[in-house]
């Protein structure tokens, strides 16, 4: 075990776990962040996906001790009422069927649209490519990434 001091959605957090815990059970289980959702555990479906310093990468399989001092955004540090444009979009798309892949839809849109504000079609689909959805809502998806990048 071994002590770590996080930035996690803006305060900072401690918790004392093995250093190759993965980020995703650090913030299910001892931070109680539970929007982050486990669903394939090998990095391939984007359901654990968060923001490390600004980036989407997948918490399933990034250990805590690759973490440092990079702040860490989860999608309830991503706006305080839900008002993000992106998740805006998403419910004015009415995106979510199940919603269970919807927190790292949302987190890896909102990285899509910080490195490139007006995607084509094409780029949106290579970016989101990643993110599965078991209820097939991409077209609803990519429109919603549309509509927030016109926001």
């Amino acid at each position: 075990m071994a002590k770590f001091n996080l930035k996690v959605n803006g305060q900072e957090k401690q918790v004392d776990v093995d250093p190759s815990t993965p980020m995703l059970w650090v913030l299910r289980d001892h931070l109680q962040l539970t929007g982050t959702k486990f669903g394939c555990g090998i990095a391939q479906c984007g359901a654990c996906t968060v923001h490390l310093d600004g980036v989407a990468v997948r918490s399933c399989q990034l250990p805590v001790s690759a973490v440092a001092d990079k702040p860490i955004t989860t999608i309830e540090g991503l706006s305080e009422n839900g008002d993000h444009p992106v998740q805006k979009a998403w419910l004015e798309i009415d995106v979510p069927q199940c919603g269970y892949c919807q927190a790292g839809q949302i987190m890896n849109a909102v990285s899509l649209l910080k490195q490139n504000p007006s995607p084509t079609d094409d780029q949106i689909e290579a970016a989101m490519a990643g993110n599965i959805c078991r209820c097939g809502t991409y077209v609803r998806i990519k429109q919603a990434i549309k509509n927030a990048s016109n926001a």
